[in-house]
């Protein structure tokens, strides 16, 4: 998958070349914890590039075609971080190239970003963003999928979504701390579809009620173990839910916060008629909070929780690991009913486009809270490094390490 994966070298080495070239004044700084409004967007000021050395007028001479190539790449990735929505209907950005995973190997993988307003009148709200992504790799694993937040009548409507397909090869250690913790997995290739939906209405200023939609299809193919597939449940499900949501929301920027609360109760219901199996439910809780604490450097927290209660299918059960939370690990290496994770993560401005981040975590996963040990909690830990490659949208590059674990990711926008 695009997520969990490491961008090249090469690119970094193009990008920091780029950026190094210039020489205008450093961009505006994160704001401080004194600066007014902090939760409303206003644009800043832009980094603009310093123009390349102008060629000889001479009109026997032309400009040579790598030079003509040269010029182009090089005003696409300084100016593409500054902020056209007020002039243009889509502001998008491409990036691509090769990386590497433990899970994945080599690859190849692109990501299109892309910035827009529904009214370009109205500058008191964020920008809406939508991202386009891809990958393939040497293991035949391959992704594609689509994401955004979309705002409507000027903030009072959000429409916050996301689709993916994919299939790769994966491994499954079974259910439970004591599944994650064995040594031994079971091999098969995982084919997925999903998508979201979450409709939000504002019903006062920073909070918001919504309904929400779901959809998976999941199939196991190519099972070397099926012994490992819980007694009674199938190698293939459907499941479809729908349900609603109460949020608070005071983050100035979705995609990359410098300050503000965001708290979320998320509530969803699998019924049988909708073609479940079984009937089950879930409950995610979700508290970020986001606080400048030094010239450049943002702390942030994540305090997340998913429940599931009622038959869960096995592909449906609260997975630890991934891009975002309990970065190390393989996702869904420890997977159970119920999940609690906390990350606390600094963000350091360092050079003009570029970022570094750090982070500490634990995560715990339990069949309910009856059941809940807190000797099964699992650590984490890493560092990354950020660029800002369009406004306030970053590509991040992070390598995390859990318990005797370590796994590198390559992904768009903050994980939280």
């Amino acid at each position: 998958m695009m997520t969990r994966t490491l961008l090249s070298g090469i690119l970094l080495l193009l990008c920091c070349t780029l950026h190094a070239a210039t020489s205008t004044p450093e961009e505006q700084p994160y704001p401080s914890s004194t600066e007014e409004d902090q939760t409303s967007y206003s644009p800043t000021a832009e980094f603009i590039a310093p123009p390349l050395p102008a060629i000889p007028a001479d009109s026997t001479a032309k400009v040579p075609f790598l030079r003509r190539g040269w010029d182009k790449l090089y005003n696409y990735i300084a100016h593409a971080n500054v902020d056209k929505t007020q002039t243009k209907k889509l502001d998008l950005t491409i990036l691509g190239g090769p990386h590497y995973s433990t899970e994945t190997q080599f690859g190849i993988g692109i990501v299109a970003a892309g910035l827009f307003r529904l009214d370009r009148s109205d500058l008191s709200i964020p920008p809406s963003n939508v991202s386009l992504f891809g990958d393939l790799t040497t293991t035949g694993a391959y992704v594609l999928g689509i994401r955004g937040n979309t705002y409507f009548n000027g903030g009072k409507y959000r429409l916050d979504h996301a689709t993916s397909f994919y299939f790769r090869p994966s491994n499954f250690w079974g259910v439970g701390y004591d599944g994650g913790h064995d040594s031994t997995s079971c091999e098969m290739d995982r084919q997925q579809i999903q998508t979201r939906i979450d409709f939000l209405y504002q019903i006062f200023p920073k909070w918001y009620i919504g309904a929400n939609a779901s959809y998976q299809f999941t199939r196991a193919l190519d099972i070397e173990k099926p012994w490992y597939i819980p007694e009674g449940e199938d190698s293939k499900y459907i499941n479809t839910g729908v349900g609603f949501s109460v949020s608070y929301d005071s983050r100035d920027v979705i995609t990359d916060p410098y300050t503000g609360f965001y708290f979320k109760i998320d509530q969803r219901f699998f019924p049988k008629f909708l073609g479940n199996k079984d009937y089950f439910t879930s409950n995610e809780l979700i508290a970020d909070y986001y606080t400048p604490i030094w010239k450049g450097a943002i702390l942030a927290t994540d305090l997340h929780g998913l429940f599931h209660r009622g038959d869960v299918p096995w592909t449906m059960l609260s997975l630890m690991g991934g891009s975002s939370r309990m970065r190390g690990y393989y996702e869904g290496r420890y997977r159970d009913k119920d999940l609690l994770e906390l990350q606390v993560e600094l963000r350091q401005k360092l050079y003009k486009r570029f970022g570094g981040v750090v982070w500490v975590g634990v995560g715990n996963v339990f069949p309910d809270f009856k059941s809940f040990d807190i000797s099964h909690t699992l650590p984490t830990y890493g560092l990354g490094l950020r660029w800002e490659f369009k406004k306030r949208v970053n590509v991040r590059v992070d390598c995390g390490f859990g318990e005797d674990t370590v796994g590198f990711m390559f992904n768009i926008n903050e994980a939280f």
